[in-house]
Formats: C-alpha cells, sequence, structure tokens
C-alpha cells in the first residue's frame, strides 16, 4: 500500500471544508486543510455573517422610523458607518479564533497557503509538496465581474463593500440577485443614494414570479431606485466621480460601483483540468451525490461544485463525506427542500418549488395567496404589506412550496420546510391552530384558492 503524509487534504477552510476535516479527524483520519486567507471562508470571513451584521446595522434605522408611530420621539439620532464596520470587524476576528480553534483541538494541521492540485494524491503549497489517499476540494466561489468597458478598472465587489472607509453619498449597484439586493438594502438604510440596476423585468430571477412582482413594488418605498431592463455600457472617471453610462443613453454620477452580477466556482488555478477532473462550462466541479469527481480520489463539496450553493448545505455535504468516507456510514446530503432566505429589506424566504417549477414539472397545481399589511405597520405609517404564497399539488394536497416577503419571514420559513421535508400536506396546514396575533399564522389560515 501506498505511503501518504495525510489520509486527507482540504483545500479550503470555509464552513464545509473545516466541518468535513473535523469530522474525518474524529473519525480517526489524520487531516491537513490548506487555507490561503483567514479560516472561516465566505459566510464568516466576506460573505454571509459579516453581511447580516450590516443588515442589522441599516433595519435600525427603519426601526427609528416606525417608532414615530408608537410615540417615540428619537432627537438628534445619527450614525456612524466606522463604528459599525469596526464592531463586525471585531466580530469576524472573534469567529475566525474559534475556527481555528475548532481545527486545533479536532487534531487537523491547519496549513496556510495556495493550494495546487499536482497529482491525484499530491497538493503543492508553499513550496512543499503535500500527499494524501484523499483529497477534498472545498475552495467556494468568488464574485464575478462582467467585461464592461472600466467596470473591471472601478468596480467593487461584495468583497470591497464589507470594507469600505466611508459610506458612499451615492452607489450604483449593477445586479439583480440576493447579494445585490441585501446591499442595496443596507445602504439606503445607511443613508446612500442607492440605484440597483439589473437586466431582467424584476429582480431576482429564478424565484417566484410574484415574489419579484411584489418586492420591486417594495424596494423604492425603501429608498432604492430601479432600473429594469437596463445594462451598463461603459464605465468612466471623472474627477473624484464614477460616470456610469447606460443602454437608455442615461448617465448616473457615483462614489461607488459594486458589481454583483453573481459568483463563480474558485477553480481557476487548482490545476484541476490537467488531472482530468471534470469540469461544467463556469468552471464547476462535476461530482457524484457523493461528491465524488471524476479522479477517484478528489472529492469536491459547496460552492464549488455549484449545486446548492448554501452554507447548510455545504455543512451538510461535507458532514456526509466524512462520515461515509471515514466513519463507516452510508451518508449522503439530500438537496430536497432546502429552505433559503435573502436578507433584503423587506427580506424575503422560500422552500419547496415556484409555482412556474410545479406546472413546468407538469404539476397541477393550487395556489394560496395572503397579501396584508402587518399590524406593526399599521401603526408605525409604513405601508409596505407583507406577501405570503403555498404553491399545492392539486392531486395530493402535498404543499410543494412556501414563499414570503416580510418581516420575519427566514424565521417562520424554518418550521415550514421542516413540516414541508415532512411531505405535509395543505390539510396538515389548515388542520394546525396558527399563534395570533402574527404573521405567521397566515400560512395555517390561507383557505380560498387564487382564481
Amino acid at each position: 500500500m501506498a505511503s501518504y503524509d495525510y489520509d486527507l487534504i482540504v483545500i479550503g477552510a470555509g464552513s464545509g471544508g473545516v466541518r468535513a476535516s473535523r469530522i474525518s479527524a474524529s473519525h480517526g483520519a489524520r487531516v491537513a486543510i490548506i487555507e490561503e486567507d483567514r479560516p472561516g471562508g465566505t459566510c464568516v470571513i466576506r460573505g454571509c455573517v459579516p453581511k447580516k451584521l450590516l443588515v442589522y446595522g441599516a433595519s435600525f434605522a427603519h426601526e427609528a422610523s416606525d417608532a414615530l408611530g408608537f410615540g417615540w420621539h428619537i432627537e438628534g439620532i445619527s450614525h456612524s458607518w466606522s463604528s459599525l464596520i469596526a464592531a463586525k470587524d471585531s466580530e469576524i476576528t472573534r469567529l475566525e479564533g474559534i475556527y481555528r480553534r475548532l481545527l486545533e483541538n479536532a487534531g487537523v494541521d491547519l496549513i496556510a497557503g495556495s493550494a495546487i492540485l499536482t497529482g491525484p494524491h499530491e497538493v503543492s503549497v508553499a513550496g512543499k509538496t503535500l500527499t494524501a489517499e484523499t483529497i477534498l476540494v472545498a475552495v467556494g466561489g468568488t464574485p464575478r465581474i462582467l467585461d464592461i468597458p472600466g467596470m473591471l478598472d472601478y468596480a467593487i465587489s461584495s468583497n470591497e463593500a464589507l470594507d469600505l472607509n466611508e459610506l458612499p453619498k451615492t452607489i450604483i449597484i449593477h445586479g439583480g440577485g440576493y447579494i445585490a439586493l441585501e446591499f442595496a438594502g443596507i445602504f439606503a438604510a445607511l443613508g446612500s443614494e442607492t440605484h440597483l440596476i439589473y437586466r431582467s423585468n424584476y429582480p431576482l430571477r429564478g424565484f417566484d414570479e410574484n415574489v419579484r412582482q411584489h418586492i420591486a413594488k417594495c424596494l423604492p418605498d425603501r429608498g432604492i431606485t430601479l432600473h429594469p431592463e437596463t445594462s451598463i455600457t461603459k464605465v468612466e472617471k471623472n474627477a473624484n466621480l464614477l460616470e456610469i453610462s447606460l443602454d437608455n443613453g442615461a448617465i448616473i454620477k457615483a462614489n461607488q460601483l459594486l458589481s454583483a452580477t453573481g459568483r463563480k466556482p474558485n477553480t481557476a488555478s487548482l490545476g484541476l483540468g490537467e488531472l482530468g477532473v471534470e469540469m461544467g462550462e463556469v468552471g464547476q466541479i462535476i461530482v457524484t451525490e457523493d461528491s465524488q469527481t471524476t479522479v477517484p480520489s478528489i472529492y469536491a463539496i459547496g460552492d464549488v461544485t455549484d449545486r446548492v450553493n448554501l452554507t447548510p448545505v455545504a455543512l451538510g455535504e461535507g458532514h456526509a463525506f466524512a462520515d461515509s468516507l471515514y466513519g463507516k456510514m452510508s451518508k449522503k446530503m439530500s438537496h430536497d427542500m432546502v429552505a433559503s432566505a435573502v436578507f433584503s429589506q423587506p427580506p424575503i424566504s422560500c422552500v419547496g418549488m415556484t409555482e412556474r417549477e410545479a406546472t413546468d414539472k407538469g404539476i397541477d397545481v393550487v395556489v394560496f395567496e395572503s397579501l396584508f399589511r402587518a399590524m406593526k405597520n399599521t401603526i408605525s405609517g409604513r405601508f409596505e404589506q407583507s406577501y405570503m404564497k403555498l404553491v399545492v399539488d392539486k392531486e395530493t394536497d402535498r404543499v410543494l412550496g412556501a414563499h414570503m416577503v416580510g418581516p420575519d419571514c427566514a424565521e417562520i420559513m424554518q418550521g415550514i420546510a421542516i413540516a414541508m421535508k415532512m411531505r405535509a400536506t395543505k390539510s396538515d396546514f389548515d388542520a394546525t391552530v396558527g399563534i395570533h396575533p402574527t404573521a405567521a399564522e397566515e400560512f395555517v389560515t390561507m383557505r380560498t384558492p387564487r382564481s
């Protein structure tokens, strides 16, 4: 038998890679993990966590505005962007320390540097070659900036948006996906003149059509100027301002331009293609249900595989990989009924199929909807409405999709996801007593199908 330095080398110390390495080590494997930046990966260092902290910070602006209707008179309120960024950085540093200790306590060797695969069992890092019986690639994704004249020179990505030295007076956000909407909400709430430019008719392509239409109605009241069915043709810099030219002939001047047109798998410099690892059109690693690539000793999990690009999914894939390979268990990560949220303002959450996905599969569906003004908004004077939707299989009565736009929707949807994972029917929803008065009770009191 061949002798290797390690049983497993993991490339990428993000959520999925750290989980896989820790669980593998707990099963007795000798494990090393390689990270070129800071342990924690996209989610902890430059994604979900810092962005959610900024969302929290920005949301207090709306809370302060709404408080007036409840009798609060808040004089001289102001916000310090630098204080928010400093607090965010402190929390990220704390979490990074936790990740380092988790790896150390598990007996996993943390190696700093950029990894290149030089063989099916070999990795080159920091001038050294390490060998392992199995290699797991968990390097995640990276922001994609479109090749538009001036865009690469002057646009920032979501990475830099989290660390700006000062709040921009005017910011243009290019894109209509969840990252674009989340940052638009942050900057608009904190006082930036915010423009959202996207090519489709509504934001959030791929989400339920009614959700897309509803969020497009809500965003302008949150201070975001929408530019649907619009593209950027050129970016120039004049003095201290950027001049963004649009395909409709307009030019918008701004302090910052944030490119949020998606992400791509971070595989360009790993050397996978030379080893015969099959890759997709955007660089994603093609894997089996067990996360194995076309090279038997190489596996991949998380966003680098472009399956379901969510942190909890990467965690589940990493755990299943470790338990299956080293724990002598047959574990598989189910990608069915995975709930998700967009922390826009107002937020969005969903689980299961959109109405269109169901009908495209030939399923005869019944749709239930609720559109209402949340109780909090009635007294605050905010005219924003919440929206809920259930997509039900007419033949089996099973709830196939649940969608919501409105306060606390992510917290509500987690419980709905459990029910749907257990194949709950609309009759099950109807038989459940609601908690009153809450928005959540609407999911169990919708009785009349949409005509």
